[in-house]
């Protein structure tokens, strides 16, 4: 119930991950979250800080909207949040994970579905078809963010 996707980019890890983690900046890079806003009144990432993710889920039409938690927030490093279900329960984390490499940075976008009855099920009856588009949807996100990065 988990994957991931690595991205070779051409800049500073501290780079990337300012655009990465001011997450007002979403909807230029994901294929599926359109929008987000931070909520509480926070104005930058930190751990502990919430904000609410718009989704277009599969590009299809059906639109809604999550509040997620930010877990991990470390400049150049890490920056990861948690997508929160009915009673502030964990559904679903997306990480992003900062290399240095020669010549710039790996970049990994990860998700994991957390383990519960109801979401073991979801992935054993559609889990495939959900893996391939969020495989596919890190794999835009993160050439979107390339090419930002590199244009300079």
């Amino acid at each position: 119930m988990h994957d991931s996707v690595t991205v070779r980019m051409a800049a500073a890890a501290d780079t990337i991950w300012e655009l990465v983690s001011d997450i007002e900046n979403t909807g230029r890079f994901s294929p599926e979250t359109f929008a987000a806003e931070w909520l509480g009144g926070a104005t930058e990432p930190a751990v502990g800080v919430t904000f609410r993710g718009h989704v277009n889920r599969n590009g299809w039409g059906l639109k809604y909207w999550t509040v997620c938690r930010i877990i991990a927030c470390e400049p150049g490093r890490e920056f990861a949040f948690t997508v929160l279900g009915p009673g502030g329960m964990s559904i679903n984390t997306w990480r992003y994970v900062f290399e240095p490499v020669e010549g710039g940075t790996d970049v990994t976008e990860s998700f994991q579905l957390h383990s519960n009855p109801a979401l073991r099920m979801y992935w054993l009856l559609a889990g495939w078809a959900r893996d391939k588009t969020n495989v596919e949807g890190m794999r835009e996100t993160l050439n979107r963010i390339k090419a930002v990065v590199e244009k300079g």
